[in-house]
């Protein structure tokens, strides 16, 4: 994998600005292709890539060469940039809540390692150069500069900026860097004398896709990481690249860069995305939370249709169960609270109707029973609300975690809460607010 400059982002999905290719592209007099560095590379792959996607470059980017050791201090800088600290350590704090990750795991010290794992080249839009490891082998070199040079066609056409600035709303984040990771995996795909015929047999791309994925296994600090972690780190690619697939089954190609989809439950349903235009999709209603009544927010985002599935199938091992109970989810917003007894979690999602809310209600109860390794209580049929209460172990101190259906602005709503025993709720549940989007259901 290769990275663009930025700083790290509030989940393993939105981590992946960190660990994906470069997609921020250059501005200027265009320069020769002859020019420095593999040259021969961009002039051969950059024809084809404005023949696929039906869009000409405007300055294709210059290529440098740096040392594995020029890229770790690179990776370093962007993860102990205040920024990148305040990310790295809100996403710690509610991963840890969630039991997504162990207790114990530094992710910042992760995300150091990995990056370093799997960088092969990344773009600096500061610099307006693509950096490519100096000796990298030459398969991994034509891969990383295909992928790297429509990163940064897409740039030409879409305002990368806006999406990075949008930091506290990570699932919107995680569906446009999907299709940005997507379009460049497919593509270079495409282009590729050996993978390009495969894709156009039948079964081509399942094919492909589970030797991508294989592939993965084979770096090992990327195969130690927890579950949650590696497969927020494919999903722009896989997730992404199958949706870029199906787009251009449908509509050309040229358009996508236009009209980016909005949430990975756009990208993850075509009900969602492909049964109407920008003004009748399934759009995600915004949900915002009061200020605490005591403590303080370290960190506040959103999860997401995609990460809900991630969490969903981290303790219930069940796929399946996970995607459908995830499915009906219409926008979300948690937020960590830390107290003098420790960090609170308070965490309420939106619901295409009260039986998808009163689905994920039973579900998330029992991914949340097996998280914490407790019998499953008794609940009364049809109860709109569930309460665990955790005994403490040398481990851990004691906690207490409760779900209710509530109904806020006319839509069904389940609050989720993980607090230390004994506190009370950090924030008023009664002034949660609703915004549903102004174009959209």
């Amino acid at each position: 994998m290769s990275t663009t400059k930025t700083s790290p982002q509030r989940h393993a999905a939105a981590l992946l600005f960190l660990l994906s290719a470069a997609f921020v592209g250059a501005c200027g007099d265009k320069p020769s292709a002859g020019d420095g560095p593999y040259a021969d590379l961009v002039s051969e792959f950059v024809p084809k890539i404005e023949k696929e996607l039906g869009l000409p470059f405007k300055t294709p980017p210059k290529i440098e060469k740096r040392t594995k050791e020029q890229v770790a201090v690179f990776v370093r800088k962007q993860l102990e940039s205040e920024r990148g600290k305040a990310q790295v350590a809100g996403q710690e704090a509610v991963y840890r809540i969630l039991g997504m990750i162990p207790d114990t795991l530094n992710l910042g010290v992760l995300l150091q390692r990995l990056l370093e794992e799997q960088i092969v080249g990344y773009y600096d839009p500061a610099t307006k150069v693509l950096y490519v490891v100096d000796g990298a082998p030459e398969m991994l070199l034509k891969q990383t500069v295909s992928h790297e040079l429509v990163h940064a066609l897409q740039d030409q056409y879409v305002n990368i900026d806006s999406i990075q600035a949008q930091v506290d709303n990570g699932d919107r984040q995680v569906a446009a860097q999907s299709v940005l990771e997507g379009q460049a995996v497919f593509m270079q795909l495409r282009i590729d004398p050996n993978a390009g015929p495969m894709l156009k047999m039948p079964g081509g791309w399942d094919r492909m896709r589970d030797l991508i994925r294989d592939g993965s296994t084979g770096m090992p600090v990327f195969a130690s990481a927890p579950r949650a972690v590696r497969e927020g780190l494919l999903f722009p690619y896989l997730g992404g690249a199958d949706f870029v697939r199906r787009f251009i089954n449908v509509r050309p190609e040229k358009e996508l860069l236009a009209d980016l989809p909005v949430s990975t439950k756009q990208i993850l349903n075509d009900s969602a995305y492909f049964s109407g235009d920008a003004s009748t999709r399934d759009l995600p209603n915004t949900v915002t939370l009061p200020a605490p009544r005591a403590g303080t927010v370290v960190f506040s985002n959103t999860l997401g249709e995609f990460e809900t599935r991630l969490l969903l199938v981290q303790h219930l091992k069940n796929d399946e169960m996970a995607r459908r109970a995830a499915t009906g989810v219409d926008g979300d917003r948690f937020t960590v609270v830390r107290t003098p007894q420790g960090d609170a979690l308070v965490w309420a999602s939106v619901w295409d109707s009260s039986v998808d809310a009163a689905d994920f209600l039973d579900v998330m109860a029992d991914a949340a029973r097996r998280r914490y390794e407790m019998a499953k209580p008794d609940a009364a049929p049809g109860s709109t609300s569930r309460r665990l209460d955790v005994v403490a172990t040398p481990k851990r101190k004691a906690r207490t975690v409760t779900l209710s259906l509530e109904q806020v602005g006319g839509k069904p709503v389940v609050i989720y809460m993980d607090l230390p025993a004994g506190l009370s709720a950090p924030i008023d549940v009664a002034r949660i607010t609703i915004d549903r989007p102004p174009t959209g259901r």
